[in-house]
């Protein structure tokens, strides 16, 4: 009997506990100000999809533990490749590791000049009559959706990329995507700490708050990597994925309200539309982090669509993973 085997009944036994200790906060959470009727179909949709998680989970157990299992044994291997793969990026270039940076900045800094320079009246227009300066709102935004741009378009092409790695066979190459979503982290960092010299610089003070920065990220870091184990299994039997990818994060970009206020959109039918979009979540929480000084906890029902949304993400992921990976050094 494997040591995963005996470990078998605990880690059921905690995931278990976990989805009821979810499901049984869900059911005794109230919001005074919403409507009890759409309230209650919140309540037993959610706690429907957590059974069903639940079940899932046992049911599929022996093929979605084998990932995360992988990931741990082998943490030390992941950040290792993912510092030289962030290191070798820019490694025949003069400027080197600046290049990752450029662009990034240059693109703030144009927002910039529209914005606070051109055009301050359209900006404030565009924000919804937001009081916080366009340019840190529009900053708070950017961030994040830099770091999901970048993290998923090189978490797709891992495999593509490391291919000499996918054909040995006593590699594991359920660590790849993860090596590029780390890789794309380090410029996170960097502009984390750019975007909150340019909060303290306006004069806004440090608080507590901030903290929520870390939890966000975090946030992001998985959303990008349950995605990315869907999309590189799947590119590397559909090349033209990562082209529809980049279609679709060009209009992600003006679908999430990076840009724009989302209270521009008086109907509630649209406002919720455009919530469903996970990465909302992490962009509002970051300006709710920076100006509008809320926990991520008073979202309730956002925050537990986004973990339950993730969590299916992941699963999925990982049986696509699974299911193709032995076809991958054939076709690469």
């Amino acid at each position: 009997m494997t040591r995963q085997w005996k470990s078998k009944p605990i880690i059921i036994t905690i995931v278990l506990a976990l989805l009821l200790t979810m499901a049984v906060v869900l059911v005794i959470h109230e919001n005074p100000f919403a409507d009890p009727k759409e309230e209650l179909v919140k309540k037993i949709v959610a706690c429907g999809i957590i059974a069903l998680g639940g079940v899932f989970f046992v049911v599929k157990y022996d093929k979605l533990i084998t990932l995360p299992v992988e990931l741990f044994q082998n943490r030390r291997l992941i950040w290792k490749l993912a510092r030289n793969d962030f290191k070798t990026r820019y490694a025949g270039s003069w400027m080197g590791m600046v290049w990752a940076f450029v662009q990034p900045v240059v693109t703030i800094a144009l927002y910039y000049f529209v914005f606070e320079v051109v055009f301050t009246s359209r900006a404030q227009l565009v924000a919804g009559g937001i009081q916080t300066p366009y340019v840190l709102w529009l900053t708070a935004g950017l961030v994040p959706w830099f770091f999901f741009s970048e993290a998923i378009n090189n978490g797709t092409n891992a495999l593509l990329e490391y291919n000499y790695l996918v054909k040995k066979v006593v590699f594991k190459i359920s660590i790849l995507p993860i090596i590029k979503v780390i890789a794309a982290s380090f410029i996170h960092c960097f502009f984390v700490v750019f975007m909150l010299i340019m909060y303290f610089l306006y004069g806004y003070p440090l608080d507590a708050y901030l903290l929520q920065i870390i939890y966000y990220s975090l946030c992001m870091f998985l959303l990008v990597l349950a995605l990315s184990y869907s999309t590189c299994a799947i590119v590397v039997f559909f090349r033209d994925l990562g082209q529809i990818i980049n279609i679709f994060l060009q209009v992600g970009m003006w679908a999430t309200p990076i840009l724009w206020n989302i209270n521009t959109f008086q109907q509630p039918v649209v406002q919720f539309i455009l919530k469903l979009n996970p990465v909302f979540y992490i962009v509002n929480g970051y300006r709710s982090a920076l100006f509008e000084k809320t926990w991520f906890w008073e979202d309730f029902y956002s925050t537990m669509y986004f973990w339950i949304f993730t969590a299916v993400l992941f699963g999925i992921g990982t049986l696509i993973f699974k299911k193709l990976k032995v076809h991958f050094a054939d076709v690469l």
